[in-house]
């Protein structure tokens, strides 16, 4: 780590993200860190605290930058079925063009183990997911209350479908299916929204 305090701990996290992303928790080591880092491993201790603290953190990042981009797009839309489609064609042509960024959160979850200091991992991913939740559901509730949606809509069922659909985006990305899979089952995650 240098000494003129020029390292900046949000870039290493972004430098080493792709490492956890590709090789899972447990398939990245702490030299793989380290080299990717260009640091020591007093230094990575001195900065990150452990592996698992490190992978918290870059789990964080990833899952705030996520999360404010959809709603950025969401807050500003004027008609939500645009907006939401945005949202998920975004998603899905992220996880086409490189399938091994869809390693979403909850699937690597159990691999780190908690040490008993803060949030184990499977609870920060339970946590993203509810700010994607949470997202979706106020947008929606702009959407009902202006019209856009159906009087019998339920903007938190709603939310709480696209999650989960956005999660199954993240495996169908992974395994590499077809662009008419895909298709399809946006056209009837869209549907939802009538």
């Amino acid at each position: 780590m240098g000494r003129n305090g020029d390292f900046d701990v949000d870039r290493s996290v972004d430098r080493a993200m792709d490492l956890f992303w590709r090789r899972g928790y447990t398939g990245t080591s702490l030299q793989d860190l380290l080299d990717v880092l260009s640091i020591g491993s007093l230094g990575f201790y001195a900065a990150f605290g452990s592996k698992e603290q490190f992978y918290l953190r870059a789990l964080e990042r990833c899952s705030a930058l996520q999360v404010e981009d959809l709603v950025k797009i969401l807050e500003h839309a004027a008609e939500i079925r645009p907006a939401v489609r945005q949202v998920l064609v975004a998603m899905i042509e992220a996880d086409r063009a490189d399938p091994s960024r869809g390693s979403d959160a909850t699937g690597e979850a159990g691999e780190a183990g908690g040490d008993g200091a803060g949030p184990s991992v499977a609870e920060r991913a339970v946590a993203a997911l509810c700010r994607v939740e949470s997202a979706l559901a106020g947008a929606l509730h702009r959407a009902k209350s202006r019209g856009d949606l159906p009087p019998g809509k339920d903007p938190v069922e709603l939310a709480r479908f696209l999650t989960t659909f956005v999660q199954g985006l993240r495996v169908v990305g992974r395994a590499r299916l077809g662009r008419s899979f895909v298709e399809d089952a946006l056209a009837v995650a869209m549907r939802a929204l009538d």
